[in-house]
Formats: C-alpha cells, structure tokens, sequence
C-alpha cells in the first residue's frame, strides 16, 4: 500500500506479522542503548555549563572566556566530522561508535584536572576531536535498519537523547557539585569524573549490543532478516544521491546544513547559559539544576508527540517549518517578558519548538541520501549545523560581557532559528519540485 503527501511519497511495507515482530525486536535492541549513549555523549558536552556555577571562578575565566571554551569543541567536533564518517563508513558503525564512547569518556573525566584558560580551551578542544562522527554515525546505523514510516519516530527517539540529557543533567550535575571538598577536589572536578567515566562502560557495551546491518544481526532469525532487509531495501528515494563526494555538494544537503544551523545556534546558546541565567535571579544551586530540567521535559513529550504525527501525515518539511517558529517565538517571549516565571514559560516553549524541530529534521535527509552518500551527506548537515554550538556559546558569553544582559543575545538567537523556518520552506518547495 502506498499513499503520497505533499512532502514525499510513503510506501508501507506488507503488514504482516513476521515484519512487526522483526522490527519491535530491532527497535528494543538498538534504539534504548544508543539513547543511552547519546544522553552521556550530550551531557559530556554540556555539563560544563553547570561546571561554570564554581569553575568560572576557581579558575578566574570571564564570559567571553568561557563562552570561547565552551564553543571550541565545536570546531574540532565540526573539522573532523566529515573524515570521521569517511572512516565510520570503511570499518562499521559498530566499531567506530565504540572507540568514540571511549575516548570521549576518558577525556570528559580528565576534564577535571583545567588549571586556567589555556588548558580549558585545550581540553575543550580535544574532546571535540574524540566526538566527532558519533551522532551522524547513529543516524546512519538506524537508517540502515527503519525505513521511511518508521523513520521519524525512530530518529526522534534517537534525538530526544538530548533533551533527556539536559533534563537529568542539571539534578544529576547539581548532586555532583555537591561533593565539593570530597578527596580534596572542588565539586566541578567531581561533575566530570562522575558523568564522563560512565561513556566509557558503554562503549564497549555499544561493541556486543550493535549490529551494522539486519543481515549481520544474529540475534534475529533469518526470516526476520530478511523481512527487515527487504523493507529497508523497497523504500522509493527521489534523486538518491549514493556518492559520498556528491553527497557534499548537494544543494538539499547543503540547505539541510543552513537549517539545522539556525536552530543548533539556538539550542546550544540557551543551554550552556541557562545555568547562568537562572543564576542572574538570585536562585540557590539547587533549584537552578531542577529549573533547568522542566523546559526539557516538555521538550521530550513534545518531540515524542510531535514526531508520530509527522510519521502519520508525512508532512515532514511543513512540521519543521512551524516547529522552528515555535523556537523563535519563545525566545523572543523570554526576552520581553521581564520576569522569572514568564520568562521561563518562553524558554520552555522555545525548547519545545527546538526539540521537535531536532526530531523532525533528520527524518528528512535519507529520504535522497543512500549508501556511502549518506555517511558524508549526513556528516557535512551536522558538521555544518553543530557549528551552532559554537557560535552560540561564544555570542551569547560576549554580548553577556558587552551589554551586561542576556537579552540581546536571545534574540540574535530567535532570529537565526527563525531562518531556520526560511530555509525549511524554501526546502519544501524543493522537495515538492522533485
């Protein structure tokens, strides 16, 4: 059976009981210890946002100081993204996947011996050249096991890792700095020892877990497979793009990149510094973590909802587009509304808006992007995207230092994720044409 929206055409594979059975297993398989994996991978690359509550001082960094070594795992994130899925391509998911977990975890924990700017900047540094690859590798290991009607809830669970992560990572962080005195190291030291060791156990656990393809996995029956194989292998692609260097060129591929920009610029400028902002309103240590977790779980509900009405209607460009406005829109609220509890409903909406944007944006890439062509496609959108999370922290700490205030920095921030919806229509139109 098959039906056609506006956006692409779906085709269903035969609903029988064997494929449900197949695809359930795969789905409780892969999906929950990639999610895991995905929480630590984002509170690693985070926390350091609560770390800045004492750090900052410790170590006598300004703003624009720590905005710079916040932002700077980017670029060595970014630089190296493109040859790392070159090489996640040549020698499997699976592996690649695994020695990311591990490096990054053991350079996350050694995070706690910074001593200044310099060492900051540097470790900063390297633990963006040990990430580099892992997300769009778990994009690409899930896209070779769903097809497109599985796809949106599939990689919204997958993203909906980063707003469980900024939801447990202020409790969780918040706990830690609470060991402050403990073996004589301050409470930031214990937050990366305690939330970066972790990544380390499960990446060796992504090692026995992980399959690259169905017909490699042995925890499935040869029919199950098959089914998984033959439905995966059916899906329609419109003007598939399978050569990795073609892939960089293309100009949906390129448009995606500009999209997931503006809205990554957004999310990781109001992450790393909601910390700190809350901290603007007088709030003890404590109820700043707890505060910081709630506009993230409305975040998950919200991107779990928002992503199985897209896989029901298709409607995959047009969500994406409303769902960027929402951000925008919040953002703005935040600025204009003065007070704490106003403020934060609109901080709450634009995570909304951010999140389900996140979900619903990497449904739409495999739609064109097949074989080695996904690997580099999938790899320049996020390398050119997670630049955002530089610029974000790195604009948002000096505008902090230039005009004293936080608010002009938001909304340099709403205006860019509301290009972001720009961008997304003029996609749409694209992906209609085709």
């Amino acid at each position: 059976m098959s039906t056609t929206t506006a956006d692409h055409p779906i085709v269903a594979p035969a609903d029988d009981a064997l494929t449900r059975r197949a695809f359930r297993k795969a789905i409780v398989r892969l999906v929950p210890i990639l999610m895991v994996a995905f929480i630590l991978a984002y509170i690693d690359r985070t926390n350091v946002g609560f770390a800045a509550v004492s750090m900052n001082h410790d170590l006598g960094l300004t703003n624009t100081q720590f905005g710079w070594g916040a932002g700077l795992l980017f670029i060595s994130y970014c630089g190296l993204e493109v040859p790392s899925c070159w090489i996640m391509y040549r020698v499997g998911a699976r592996r690649w996947l695994t020695r990311i977990m591990i490096t990054w975890g053991i350079l996350s924990a050694l995070t706690a011996l910074v001593t200044g700017p310099d060492s900051f900047y540097s470790m900063r540094f390297l633990l963006g050249a040990a990430e580099a690859g892992f997300t769009p590798g778990g994009m690409f290991l899930l896209a070779a096991w769903f097809p497109a009607h599985y796809r949106s809830r599939i990689l919204s669970w997958f993203q909906m890792s980063v707003a469980l992560a900024s939801m447990l990572s202020g409790p969780l962080s918040v706990a830690c700095l609470q060991l402050s005195g403990v073996f004589g190291l301050a409470g930031w030291q214990w937050l990366f020892i305690a939330e970066g060791l972790p990544a380390v156990g499960v990446g060796f656990a992504l090692l026995f877990m992980l399959s690259d393809r169905p017909e490699e996995a042995g925890w499935l029956t040869a029919a199950e497979r098959t089914a998984i194989a033959q439905a995966v292998a059916a899906e329609r692609r419109v003007r598939p793009v399978h050569s990795f260097w073609a892939a960089l060129t293309d100009w949906r591929v390129l448009m995606l990149a500009g999209i997931q920009f503006g809205f990554t610029i957004g999310s990781y400028g109001v992450a790393i510094f909601l910390p700190l902002i809350l901290k603007g309103h007088d709030l003890s240590a404590t109820a700043i973590g707890w505060l910081a977790a709630i506009p993230y779980l409305f975040g998950c509900i919200a991107m779990a909802l928002w992503s199985g009405h897209v896989d029901r209607t298709g409607k995959r460009s047009a969500n994406l587009i409303i769902a960027c406005l929402v951000g925008a829109v919040g953002l703005v609220t935040a600025v204009v509304f003065s007070s704490l509890t106003a403020s934060f409903i609109g901080v709450c909406v634009a995570t909304i808006g951010i999140a389900a944007a996140r979900g619903i944006f990497w449904s739409i890439p495999p739609r064109f992007l097949a074989g080695l062509g996904s690997a580099g496609g999938l790899a320049l959108i996020n390398s050119i995207g997670t630049l955002g999370g530089f610029f974000g922290p790195v604009v948002m700490g000096w505008l902090k230092d230039v005009t004293g205030s936080f608010d002009i920095g938001l909304l340099l921030m709403a205006a860019l994720i509301a290009f972001s919806a720009l961008l997304a229509l003029l996609l749409r139109l694209v992906l209609k044409q085709d």
